[in-house]
């Protein structure tokens, strides 16, 4: 049995706390939120809680933030809901706009590039934690792996875009799962569909079409870029930085490789979605364009298209969560998008680790196919080193996220003050 609906007073104080102490990624994130609100407050039944985790983890987004929104959505409506959702964000919010702007000051100092060179040993790590937590739970049948291995393939060899190969693996689970005679769910009128989403529609793309009709071609490119990047992001961000960091290095030329791992290395730190990495980039390209009046509005607008959509989902959807859960083609979509979602964690492996450990990485062309070629000679065996210390303790010992941070950038910053 859940209590009576709480205070907004009380969900302030309850997410608050949420929003400052969620460290360590999606799984800690989530299990702070079951504790908070099912062990020791009853204000969601076990039930309700995994069916709504269910229901975030089929979005695009980040997860655990959308979880806290459905929850306050759930205790006291559409307050409650931009209540949780909201505090789950700003606080790290706040420290990554401080971070970055200290970043685009002090980033190049030799010592501080020292104290990175720890941070991003152990970023490596974290990535290939995550392809090992992912692939054992996505990769259950022979169909599964060959969508893993054709995913990787195209991305990595092809660069294929990223969401033509999330559209492709879901359309695949949807037509190959088997339908089951419809069991009895409640849903709203479709009313509230379509007023939901022209409110919250609106309030996403109206500010991007006032850029546009300003000519502010920057802030233009920066809302539609992570606008789309809203739309795809399925399976938690270390799903789309891969994409995402191929298009605002590569294409755009908004930020370097280095900036681009700092960046999350930066983001690690922080409480709150690890997609706050977007922000990150937004200031930092915002900064070299125009100082820090840019960098503040490239974060605004960086921030406002990431997540205004992740309410958007969550309420549209929500009150047709119990229709949801029966409807086995879209879980056979779901699971058909995580196996895809293995080989690009896979592949981002592969680009960080080569980047981090090489001071030289070039790009070979042979027809179709692309490879990344690392030059032997730049290898960082300092990087390397840092990196099997972040492995042991993270893999092995299961030491917290911050501990090991702090301890590759101290060892880092260590090297660097030896001349190493």
């Amino acid at each position: 049995m859940t209590s009576p609906s709480p205070s907004l007073g009380a969900l302030w104080r309850v997410f608050g706390r949420i929003g400052l102490m969620s460290f360590g990624g999606p799984a800690a994130q989530i299990a702070l939120i079951h504790r908070e609100l099912v062990d020791d407050r009853p204000w969601l039944t076990e039930e309700q809680f995994l069916r709504a985790l269910s229901f975030c983890m089929m979005l695009p987004g980040p997860e655990a933030m959308q979880l806290a929104t459905y929850a306050g959505w759930r205790l006291r409506g559409v307050p409650g809901g931009l209540l949780g959702g909201a505090l789950f964000v700003l606080p790290g919010a706040a420290v990554i706009a401080a971070l970055a702007l200290l970043y685009a000051r002090f980033g190049a100092l030799p010592l501080v590039a020292a104290l990175f060179v720890g941070i991003k040993a152990t970023v490596v790590v974290i990535v290939l934690e995550a392809l090992l937590r992912v692939s054992r739970k996505a990769l259950k049948s022979p169909d599964r792996w060959a969508i893993a291995g054709l995913s990787f393939v195209g991305i990595f060899f092809l660069h294929l875009p990223f969401p033509a190969i999330i559209l492709a693996a879901g359309a695949y689970g949807f037509l190959s799962t088997r339908t089951r005679p419809p069991e009895n769910a409640t849903a709203l009128p479709r009313g509230h569909l379509r007023r939901t989403i022209a409110v919250w529609g609106g309030l996403w793309l109206l500010p991007v079409a006032a850029l546009w009709l300003a000519d502010a071609a920057f802030l233009t490119d920066l809302a539609l870029f992570f606008s789309k990047l809203a739309v795809v992001t399925f399976g938690g961000a270390y799903a789309v930085l891969a994409y995402m960091a191929q298009a605002v290095v590569a294409e755009h030329g908004w930020i370097s490789t280095q900036q681009m791992i700092d960046g999350l290395g930066l983001a690690e730190t922080t409480p709150g979605p690890l997609i706050l990495v977007t922000q990150f980039v937004g200031m930092l390209a915002g900064d070299l364009r125009g100082g820090v009046g840019l960098a503040l509005a490239s974060g605004a607008v960086v921030l406002w298209v990431t997540f205004v959509p992740c309410f958007l989902w969550i309420f549209a959807g929500a009150p047709y969560i119990d229709w949801l859960a029966h409807q086995p083609r879209l879980s056979g979509a779901l699971s058909a998008i995580t196996a895809a979602v293995v080989a690009v964690i896979l592949n981002l492996s592969v680009w960080f680790a080569l980047h981090v450990l090489f001071g030289q990485v070039t790009e070979a062309s042979f027809g179709p196919v692309a490879l990344l070629r690392p030059d032997w000679a730049s290898f960082d065996a300092a990087a390397a080193g840092l990196g099997l210390i972040a492995a042991l303790c993270l893999l092995r010992l299961h030491w917290p996220l911050p501990r090991v941070l702090a301890l590759s950038a101290g060892l880092g910053l260590a090297l660097g003050l030896a001349g190493i």
